[in-house]
């Protein structure tokens, strides 16, 4: 297993919220990143949020389209985010979706992490390529 470690910008992000009722607040965002360091390219992501009434109280599921290089292996995959936060502690991984790669990135599967600190966005994808 081969790991990769860098960080990403979040070039933008467009929020809609669907149901805003008592007890969490739903909604659905689209964004755009890109990414510097082991993995290097851009990515759309689409992911529905919910928002509870206690502040950072939340979590989120979605996909992600990685288009670029893994440690220069030029190709595109799907991963699916999972993520909760709650009392300051947050938990987001991601997992890639078996069979999506392309290109020199056939076959890659594993799964990593999204880590927050200070308003910089840094991750690690523990990877294999079939």
């Amino acid at each position: 297993m081969s790991r990769a470690n860098g960080t990403f910008d979040i070039e933008s992000w467009e929020p809609h919220t669907f149901d805003e009722r008592e007890g969490a607040t739903l909604g659905r965002v689209h964004l755009t990143k890109t990414f510097h360091g082991d993995l290097e390219g851009t990515s759309t992501t689409d992911i529905l949020t919910a928002m509870a009434q206690v502040e950072g109280s939340a979590a989120y599921v979605g996909f992600e389209r990685f288009t670029g290089s893994v440690q220069g292996r030029k190709g595109s995959f799907v991963l699916h985010h999972t993520a909760t936060g709650s009392g300051g502690e947050q938990t987001m991984s991601w997992t890639i979706l078996p069979d999506s790669g392309t290109g020199e990135l056939l076959g890659i599967k594993g799964g990593g992490q999204i880590v927050v600190e200070e308003g910089v966005h840094s991750y690690y994808l523990d990877y294999e390529l079939g």
